[in-house]
């Protein structure tokens, strides 16, 4: 067997959900109907894992299906780009594997903005023409060829790796097709993006992972009060007696509880020590409960206990948001700089979850992380070369100056080495001779200039001052004058440099001036080296000793710059005291482990397997099963509710799980699904929901700290039962805020518009231009009145269809909070969907709808109405 016969062959995660993709036909395709008849309603108790998985397929290939029809069906609108060069991968293998490796034509500048580039998971169409009908796919020479996008241009090669559905004209089966003339135009047209959908197939076809102790616990559920009912283990709850490593931190940590948010997170804190059986737990969260602040808590107290944590979302969005608030807990708890925050990792895509916008989410982010590390850790340029640098400069400050004087009388004598007149050379040694002696003159000459002002004209005291000659002949030298901090960095980088062509050798440092800059140089390094490995390092891999220890040495670092800044002699005892000190704690931090390699892969998956609390989206989490991660204790699913519960499938699986905690409130938005035979099956609806009706049981918290009771009246009685407690905040008097003058603006209103009308847009979707025109008038009279008093107002502008979002968005453009960011007037305008978890001073609600036939539209579902009704 030969060499290539005996190579892996490359795996694409999902290829059979991939290669029925790939099979679909444009008829195919655009036929709504294709997977009708294999859809079944999704059950709501199930036997067997195998079962409870099987159920799930049919809906997501009919979702997935769905997907790419819509897609076809606004073709003439999708995100397209050229495509340069196609060249056949050494994974090409006809007839099935066709994988292919491409370039493609980046727009600059302005360009830029707006434009499309490939990225993993994408469906893309191969055509010779920009598309504008369907058509156009099947008239390109390529007879409608898609293809998967397998890698990204983000790694160390320009090339993207694609696995096409058919051969690519003019590729052949091995070496390069470029794309030159006019005829041979490419183009890439994005169609859809398959990588939540890839995930969620694996997962439901065991590809991921094989725990499926959880999955056991929710196939079917007993209720509460039977024997095999939720309550807690009977073996921890009987020894339970609190939590002592809790102990001085938890009377601050609850002191603004309520009852029901305190058991929650004691709860929470109970599931941690329980090592005698699987749990999954509910915890209802209705609008304003205080849902976020609850767990922002208890994963504080499980980042105190150390409990390893996995923590998703639905959206990137969610998971911003709750690792915001967990963060702010630990930065007010950290007492040795940010020592700690290796504990806490979040990860994913870097522009999808805007992490450039949060200085204090980037600290915490994996791919950051891994960057930074990895500088630390460089042989030649990391923390061990800087140390050793310190160490060997304090130690003997006049043996590293006479390697620097060695350095530069090797860079004079290669400058002057070819010259014709060596009667006008100086020696390396003359030349550092006279060189002190003009700086010597120098300081006289500036002495006498400052003190010039304080003589009289007539007077004759020439003392210090330079004669004609003598500033002649020191002229010669003029050049050796200069001064700077580049050349000592130049030195600091290499003092074995012979050759630089930015230092020609004659610019030579006194001995005061060498030890100075080079310990500015080195300690500002060493600084950062230090600061970084114990903000970035989980706490298991550096220790508090080994911290405290570089926090010293920062402290003595800056001393010795200070008394060098003073001009302190360095033989003077005071100073030699604090370098002995330093000396000694930076020898001490040589006992420092660091890891053998730089790799940022080996550095990322270092960061994983020693983090306590991870956060991620429940697709996301998929990675974890590919980067050696250690096992997990607890998952929490934060907006649990929104999530499809095949999509939980992904988390649930991870290895060494024992509890699940979902969050969330089923009686608010479900997962949005396109497909409404899909949805009719029951494909939309979340495992919190499932299981809430089997009864299962739910810790509900039940005190609400957002909306004026004149607000909250009717969800609690529609939505909640009346189980619902006001706070006593929103019943204080001063809670009722009025922006605008008149009744109509009181705690809320509704404001009839008659001459609206009903239009639908190019993309099918309701608008009322009318209620565009009087959101408008709103919004500038609450911006004029907000610039009279300069009282800061936010607004949010809810829409349950994308025309009249978009419709709004461009009236009350020139008060986005794009335009107006900082000023303390902030406008969003959002559709429901996208407004869910969010809340504002001032809600507007255009609800579109007017018609003859009574239709409401969107207020038929009652979760969108609670939503839209609980924003404020």
């Amino acid at each position: 067997m030969d060499k290539e016969s005996r190579k892996p062959k490359k795996e694409v995660g999902g290829r059979s959900l991939i290669d029925l993709v790939f099979s679909w036909s444009i008829r195919d395709v655009l036929n709504k109907d294709h997977y009708k008849n294999q859809v079944t309603t999704i059950p709501e108790t199930f036997s067997t894992v195998t079962s409870y998985m099987k159920a799930f397929v049919p809906s997501l290939l009919e979702e997935t299906h769905d997907e790419l029809r819509s897609s076809m069906m606004s073709l003439s609108r999708a995100p397209t780009c050229e495509i340069l060069t196609v060249e056949t991968s050494k994974d090409h293998k006809p007839p099935k594997d066709l994988f292919y490796q491409i370039t493609y034509k980046r727009r600059q500048g302005e360009d830029y903005v707006g434009a499309y580039e490939p990225d993993v998971g994408d469906i893309i169409a191969l055509t010779n023409v920009r598309p504008k009908y369907i058509d156009d796919l099947n008239r390109s020479r390529n007879s409608y060829l898609i293809a998967y996008v397998i890698g990204s241009q983000h790694g160390s090669s320009d090339k993207l790796p694609i696995l096409a559905s058919k051969s690519i004209n003019g590729g052949g089966e091995s070496g390069n097709k470029k794309m030159k003339s006019k005829s041979d135009t490419l183009f890439a047209v994005y169609l859809m993006n398959m990588t939540t959908n890839v995930r969620v197939w694996k997962a439901l076809n065991s590809e991921l992972g094989s725990n499926t102790n959880l999955f056991k616990k929710v196939l079917q559920v007993q209720p509460p009060n039977s024997s095999h009912g939720q309550n807690s283990c009977t073996i921890c709850f009987s020894n339970y007696n609190g939590c002592p490593e809790l102990s001085t931190r938890w009377p601050t940590m609850c002191s603004d509880l309520n009852d029901s948010q305190e058991a929650a997170v004691l709860n929470c804190i109970s599931l941690s020590k329980c090592h005698h059986q699987n749990t999954v737990r509910l915890i209802w969260g209705p609008p304003g409960t205080g849902k976020t602040k609850t767990i922002g808590l208890s994963l504080f107290a499980l980042f105190q206990l150390k409990c390893r944590t996995l923590t998703c979302t639905p959206t990137n969005i969610a998971i911003v948001e709750v690792t915001t608030r967990l963060l702010r807990l630990v930065n007010q708890s950290l007492d040795y700089g940010k020592y700690g925050l290796g504990d806490i990792i979040l990860f994913g895509n870097r522009r999808r979850l805007k992490i450039d916008n949060y200085d204090d989410l980037l600290e915490v982010f994996l791919d950051h992380r891994a960057k930074i590390l990895s500088k630390c850790f460089a042989p030649l340029s990391g923390w061990k070369h800087w140390l050793e640098s310190m160490i060997d400069l304090l130690e003997d400050p006049n043996k590293q100056y006479s390697l620097y004087l060695q350095s530069r009388r090797k860079r004079y004598n290669y400058k002057h080495e070819d010259s014709d007149d060596e009667n006008d050379i100086l020696t390396f040694e003359q030349f550092v001779k006279e060189r002190q002696y003009s700086l010597y003159l120098k300081k006289r000459r500036e002495k006498y200039n400052k003190d010039s002002d304080n003589r009289s004209s007539s007077s004759d005291d020439h003392n210090g001052f330079l004669t004609l000659e003598e500033f002649v002949k020191e002229k010669q030298y003029s050049q050796s004058l200069k001064k700077g901090k580049e050349r000592c960095d130049n030195d600091g980088e290499d003092t074995d440099n012979t050759t630089s062509s930015s230092d020609d050798g004659t610019d030579v440092l006194t001995f005061e001036e060498f030890v100075k800059e080079k310990q500015n140089y080195i300690g500002e390094n060493l600084k950062l080296c230090m600061v970084n490995l114990y903000t970035h390092l989980p706490t298991s891999c550096i220790s508090l000793k080994e911290v405290k220890d570089m926090i010293r040495a920062i402290n003595f670092l800056e001393s010795i710059k200070s008394l060098l800044c003073q001009g302190v002699g360095i033989t003077s005892e005071g100073f030699q005291l604090v370098l002995n000190s330093c000396v000694h704690v930076l020898k001490s931090l040589r006992a420092f482990s660091v890891p053998t390699s730089n790799d940022s892969q080996t550095l990322r998956n270092l960061c994983l397997e020693n983090a306590c609390l991870i956060f991620c989206t429940a697709s996301s989490s998929a990675k974890l099963y590919t980067e050696g991660i250690k096992p997990l204790e607890l998952l929490f699913i934060d907006e649990a509710a929104q999530l499809k519960e095949c999509e939980s499938a992904i988390p649930l699986q991870l290895p060494g799980l024992r509890h699940a905690i979902l969050i969330g409130d089923e009686r608010q938005l479900p997962a949005m699904v396109k497909s409404k035979i899909a949805e009719n099956a029951g494909f939309g609806r979340s495992l919190f929901e499932r299981l809430v009706l089997l009864g299962h049981e739910k810790h509900l918290l039940n005190v609400q700290y957002r909306m004026h009771p004149s607000i909250s009246l009717f969800p609690k009685k529609e939505f909640y039962n009346n189980r619902i407690l006001d706070g006593p905040n929103v019943n204080e008097r001063s809670y009722e805020k009025c922006f605008l003058e008149g009744k109509i603006f009181g705690s809320y209103s509704f404001i009839n518009i008659a001459d609206g009308k009903e239009e639908l847009d190019r993309g099918h979707s309701s608008k009322n231009m009318v209620e565009a025109a009087v959101v408008y008038q709103i919004v500038l009279s609450l911006y004029e009145e907000f610039t009279r008093t300069k009282k800061k107002v936010s607004i949010g502008v809810i829409s349950p269809y994308k025309a009249q979002v978009n419709a709004i968005g461009e009236r009350v453009r020139e008060y986005s909070t794009d335009h107006l960011a900082g000023t303390g007037f902030t406008l969003s305008v959002r559709s429901v969907d996208g407004f869910q978890g969010g809340e504002e001073d001032v809600i507007i609600i255009s609800t579109v709808r007017c018609n003859g036939n009574g239709s409401i539209g969107f207020l038929s579902n009652h979760q969108r109405t609670n939503v839209v009704l609980t924003r404020v």
